[in-house]
C-alpha cells in the first residue's frame, strides 16, 4: 500500500500574478515563505504558508490558457479551508470586497459552508468546523 503522509502543497497558476499574490496574502492571510523570479521560464513562483504550514505554490506564466471550472468541470473542483466561525470569516471577506455565496448547510454533517472565488474564478470553500 502506498504510504501517503498528507498533502504537501497545491499549485495554482495565476493569470495576473500580482493580483493573485495580493488576494492570497492580503485577503486570505497567507504568509510569503519565498518568492523566486524564474527568468528562464518568464515565471514567478511564490511559496505560501497558512498558520506555519506550507500549502500553496502560486505561479505566473506568460499567457496561460483558461481552464473551465464551472459548471462542475472535470478536475480539481475547489479548495476548502476550515474556519471556526463562518459568519465572522464572511464579514472579514466582505470588508475586503470579496462576496461569498449564501451560507449553506452540509446535509451529512450539519456544518455551515460557503463558496467564493479567487481572481481567476477558482472556487474556494469555507467550512465551519
Amino acid at each position: 500500500m502506498l504510504q501517503l503522509k498528507g498533502i504537501h502543497h497545491i499549485a495554482i497558476i495565476a493569470s495576473d500574478y500580482e493580483k493573485s499574490k495580493s488576494f492570497y496574502t492580503d485577503v486570505l492571510g497567507f504568509t510569503i515563505d519565498r518568492e523566486v523570479n524564474r527568468v528562464e521560464r518568464q515565471s514567478f513562483k511564490l511559496d505560501l504558508s497558512l498558520n506555519g504550514q506550507y500549502l500553496i505554490e502560486l505561479f505566473s506564466f506568460p499567457d496561460p490558457p483558461k481552464r473551465p471550472s464551472r459548471p462542475e468541470a472535470t478536475g480539481l473542483r475547489h479548495l476548502a479551508f476550515q474556519v471556526e466561525n463562518i459568519e465572522e470569516a464572511i464579514e472579514e471577506l466582505v470588508k475586503k470586497d470579496v462576496h461569498p455565496e449564501p451560507i449553506r448547510i452540509d446535509e451529512f454533517t450539519g456544518k455551515k459552508f460557503t463558496f467564493f472565488a479567487d481572481p481567476d474564478d477558482l472556487p474556494i470553500e469555507l467550512y465551519e468546523v
